[in-house]
Order: C-alpha cells, then sequence, then structure tokens
C-alpha cells in the first residue's frame, strides 16, 4: 500500500522559517508529478507549490519567492522550505501524487498524505 506522510509542521512566529517533508513509502515503481496544497481556516484546499510531471515547478503567486518546492526523487521524499512566513500561511499543508505507479505495475490515483499543521502567530 502507498503512503505518503507529512512531517515539519509547528508554531513559528511571523517572519520564521519551516520545512515540510513528505515521505513516500510503499511498493513504489515511480512517482512523476508531486505537489503541497494548504487549507486555510475556512477556505477550501489550494495549491501552494507542485513539480509537474514534466519537471517543472508551479507555485502559487502568495508563495512566490517565500516557499521552495524540492524533491529527493531517489528516496521520494517531497520538500516545501518555507521562509518569511505570515499569519495567513497558518493551514494545514497537505502532500499529493496524482499518480504512483507501482512495482506491480498498477497506478494510484490520487494520494494524499494526512496533513500537517502549521500555525503562524506570535
Amino acid at each position: 500500500q502507498v503512503q505518503l506522510v507529512e512531517s515539519g509542521g509547528g508554531l513559528v512566529q511571523p517572519g520564521g522559517s519551516l520545512r515540510l517533508s513528505c515521505a513516500a513509502s510503499g511498493s513504489i515503481f515511480s512517482i512523476t508529478a508531486m505537489g503541497w496544497y494548504r487549507q486555510r481556516p475556512g477556505k477550501q484546499r489550494e495549491l501552494v507549490a507542485a513539480f509537474t510531471s514534466g519537471g517543472s515547478t508551479n507555485y502559487a503567486d502568495s508563495v512566490k519567492g517565500r516557499f521552495t518546492i524540492s524533491r529527493d526523487s531517489a528516496s521520494n521524499t517531497l520538500y516545501l522550505q518555507m521562509n518569511s512566513l505570515k499569519p495567513e500561511d497558518t493551514a494545514v499543508y497537505y502532500c499529493n501524487a496524482p499518480v504512483i505507479t507501482t512495482n506491480s505495475g498498477t497506478r494510484d490515483l490520487g494520494v494524499w498524505g494526512q496533513g500537517t499543521l502549521v500555525t503562524v502567530s506570535s
């Protein structure tokens, strides 16, 4: 069974930094696109940053210049470096992989992690 597990959330003061990690586990052959989403209180889930299947990156306008997405393909781990955090960045952050191909040749679609809470407050 393929799983995505996020870590690294917590409480941070405005202007601070956090680094989120998302570890994929299971019988994984390949993961192409992966990304980070967030759900702020009272809001719908939104894209924060993502790698496309072609390897390019997309960022929400609200995080450009402050957040950086990266990945270690060898370990199937996705990262989100968040700098200059603002109170409006407070949210549950989710890791997502639209398609994960397993070693048995099957494809798991729309895989989500359980989320990690980031709270930006003084």
